[in-house]
């Protein structure tokens, strides 16, 4: 099992590390929604992390949606990532290791712009990997950070857009809320073999993203021309807020079947994903996640996906839509 998200929290009070830009510029706005993106985008050679996960994946197909750039996918396995992106001449597959200095030079150099996300069980705050970047010359770090980082100091997010503030560097931080993507991932064994949502959160509201409007909007802010985007942070939700219990019935109206949320306490979670064998660090991480709004409130939702894309974000009812075949349950013969 592997998360793929983090949720807002920490202590209230504590000062923002770079300001929230609440409002796109009027012009900027109506120009990427009226005109075609290239009149608005320079050649940009842009290095991808994570090129092969999901979060990765999805820039990457932005990236060449827009076209006229030179994408080079950081990879740790060359002949895995080949069999997704083998053959398109407008993508470059490189060695990456976030552990391997060389492996980093080697991918940075001539690079205008770097697409930064941290794998899960990764502690560093990138500090050396920001100052390589800064003597190949990149431009500018995109960091996909996670919403309510800047006030929340007990997550790895929190430091590295730190390091990134001092770093020397134009820097962009996207700050998305609790991803759709979860229920194909992290929570889609527990949906389609128990037909639940099994999670300590209560009765608290989540703010919600698709993985593919953060694409979107990290697509625009790597390519734009121009520094409007430099030193910017921003929160990156659809439009409603909602608890699993109706995410439940979202997903029980959609998918034809009854999908039930039970919220354990914490004892009971733990208890029931290690015999499923999940590792002990990653159970107490979700049980984080998962049950911290129901202490500090309902994360704020912004209009920053449709500001910076001209198009509406996608809602929690059009991603079940979308995503039908995956979410449906296995035959019961493969329950457990």
């Amino acid at each position: 099992m592997t998360v793929m998200t983090v949720l807002t929290g920490g202590a209230a009070g504590i000062k923002h590390l770079v300001p929230e830009r609440r409002k796109v510029d009027a012009v900027c706005s109506t120009s990427l929604s009226a005109t075609p993106n290239h009149e608005f985008h320079t050649m940009h050679r842009i290095l991808v992390t994570g090129a092969t996960g999901q979060v990765g994946s999805a820039v990457i197909s932005a990236l060449l949606a827009l076209g006229g750039n030179l994408i080079r996918a950081g990879v740790r396995d060359i002949s895995k990532a080949a069999e997704k992106w083998g053959g398109d001449a407008r993508l470059q597959l490189v060695p990456f290791d976030y552990f391997d200095p060389a492996r980093q030079d080697a991918a940075l150099a001539d690079c205008d712009s770097l697409f930064l996300l941290r794998p899960p069980r990764l502690t560093e705050d990138f500090g050396d990997l920001i100052s390589r970047a800064r003597q190949h010359g990149v431009a500018h770090i995109v960091f996909l950070s996670v919403q309510g980082a800047e006030r929340n100091r007990f997550i790895p997010h929190h430091k590295i857009e730190q390091r990134l503030v001092a770093g020397g560097v134009p820097y962009t931080l996207l700050r998305p809320a609790y991803f759709m993507q979860n229920f194909t991932s992290t929570l889609h064994a527990e949906l389609v073999r128990r037909h639940r949502i099994f999670l300590p959160a209560g009765n608290a509201r989540f703010t919600l993203v698709d993985v593919e409007d953060v694409a979107r909007v990290a697509a625009q802010v790597l390519t734009q021309a121009g520094t409007w985007h430099h030193r910017q942070a921003y929160t990156l939700t659809s439009h409603t807020p909602l608890s699993f219990a109706q995410m439940a019935d979202q997903l029980t109206s959609a998918l034809g079947l009854p999908i039930s949320y039970v919220s354990p306490n914490p004892w009971r979670f733990y208890r029931t994903l290690r015999r499923d064998g999940v590792e002990p660090g990653l159970i107490l991480v979700m049980m984080m996640l998962h049950m911290q709004p129901r202490f500090t409130g309902t994360p704020p939702v912004t209009p920053t996906v449709f500001e910076l894309t001209g198009q509406a974000p996608v809602e929690f009812a059009q991603f079940v839509a979308n995503h039908r075949d995956e979410l449906l349950p296995v035959p019961d013969k493969l329950q457990s």
